[in-house]
């Protein structure tokens, strides 16, 4: 995971570059957000973009900082003028199911004295239900936003979601927003995917 080609230099952006100070185990934070790489886009919004093709990076030089480096090469994959508005906080988290005795990943909320939630589900079922539940003119689109990785305990690593709501970005063409809702289900689709060979293993 580490890379020892990196610039030493942080992204101009300060929403691409993501602390790890709060885990007392950096190994099991870069393990857990590896798994949403290629299945979870990543919204920035000092620039109101949201990114679907990028790379995860621990460059050696910053130790305690991931940074996520966008395709230069795939302009058409980023998506511009996504208005801060347009992006919402869920309350819900995906967790690693070792913290609650199982394997996998959960769905769970978390309470503001930082402890679990009454509920965890298996996350594929539970995302499947929440989207399945959606008005169809507001799609459940989840999304990931510097601060979403956070420290359970000092130790566990939890990813909180964001989402987008399609119908409040006034900017772009319907085209566009098509596309968007498109891109971002079948990425989550895709991580589906990658937890179910992975429990084949288990």
């Amino acid at each position: 995971m580490e890379d020892t080609q990196m610039e030493t230099n942080l992204p101009e952006n300060p929403d691409l570059a993501w602390d790890l100070d709060d885990f007392n185990n950096r190994e099991l934070a870069m393990d857990f957000i590896m798994q949403f790489e290629h299945t979870l886009c990543v919204y920035s919004p000092s620039v109101e973009q949201l990114y679907t093709n990028y790379n995860m990076y621990f460059p050696k030089e910053w130790k305690r900082k991931l940074v996520i480096l966008p395709d230069p090469t795939a302009f058409h994959d980023t998506f511009f003028y996504i208005d801060t508005s347009a992006v919402a906080a869920t309350g819900l988290y995906i967790i690693p199911g070792e913290l609650i005795g199982k394997r996998g990943l959960f769905l769970s909320n978390v309470s503001e004295d930082r402890t679990l939630g009454n509920r965890q589900i298996p996350f594929e079922s539970g995302m499947r239900a929440i989207m399945k539940n959606r008005p169809q003119d507001d799609p459940f689109l989840p999304v990931l936003a510097k601060g979403d990785l956070r420290s359970f305990e000092q130790s566990w690593p939890v990813m909180h979601l964001h989402r987008i709501k399609p119908k409040v970005l006034s900017e772009i063409s319907d085209l566009d927003r098509h596309q968007l809702e498109n891109v971002i289900v079948e990425k989550l689709e895709s991580l589906f995917i990658e937890q179910q060979k992975a429990s084949q293993f288990l």
